[in-house]
């Protein structure tokens, strides 16, 4: 059975949504899975995201799809019930990871300073995300950590086109998360095929 870092690894790069419309879920799936990228990190910065996840599942049910800007415990539990493979938070908090850990479900936390690194191992975690990558130091700083850390990472925040392969030649990045492929206007506008062409664009370019 394929694990979950074994799937990251192998996608390479993460499309990170925020849905405002969970009508819009399965166009969107569609332009991802159809142009390479069977994948999808849904925000919890909408009302909709548990819909647009269940959409999204119903209608693509090999697909990979995270659960986002996870807070709180019922986030967590709508998330799952929902649909999602993993959760993910943008800081790292203990109670939502114990949380995650009590249930037996993949989380993954947002780390940016050696000490939370250390708090994530200590809680028997082996992947954190790199948030946000580029204002918390990007390259250079998740470079120093790796070199400490017995830990992957997936950095998310600033990754784009122009940078991603930096961040993926680190040894212990397993995938980036990142939207540049999906501007919300694009979303808004429902404008799938150019959508479709900026996600063949990253597959591309990562492949």
């Amino acid at each position: 059975m394929t694990t979950l870092n074994e799937k990251l690894t192998q996608l390479k790069v993460i499309p990170v949504i925020a849905i405002d419309n969970a009508d819009d879920a399965i166009p969107l799936g569609k332009a991802l899975v159809e142009n390479g990228m069977n994948c999808a990190e849904v925000t919890f910065r909408t009302p909709c995201a548990a819909q647009a996840i269940r959409n999204m599942r119903e209608a693509f049910p090999d697909m990979l799809i995270g659960a986002g800007t996870i807070l709180t415990p019922a986030q967590v539990d709508e998330a799952i019930e929902a649909g999602v493979d993993f959760i993910v938070s943008p800081g790292f908090n203990p109670k939502i990871v114990q949380y995650c850990l009590d249930k037996d479900f993949p989380i993954i936390p947002g780390i940016n300073s050696p000490s939370l690194v250390e708090q994530a191992m200590e809680m028997g975690l082996k992947t954190v995300k790199f948030f946000p990558a580029e204002p918390s130091g990007g390259i250079q700083m998740l470079k120093a950590l790796a070199a400490v850390y017995p830990v992957t990472f997936m950095p998310t925040g600033g990754v784009s086109l122009k940078n991603v392969d930096e961040y993926l030649a680190i040894p212990a990045v397993l995938a980036c998360g990142g939207t540049w492929m999906l501007p919300p206007k694009m979303i808004a506008d429902g404008q799938w095929d150019e959508i479709g062409r900026l996600v063949k664009e990253a597959v591309a370019h990562v492949a």
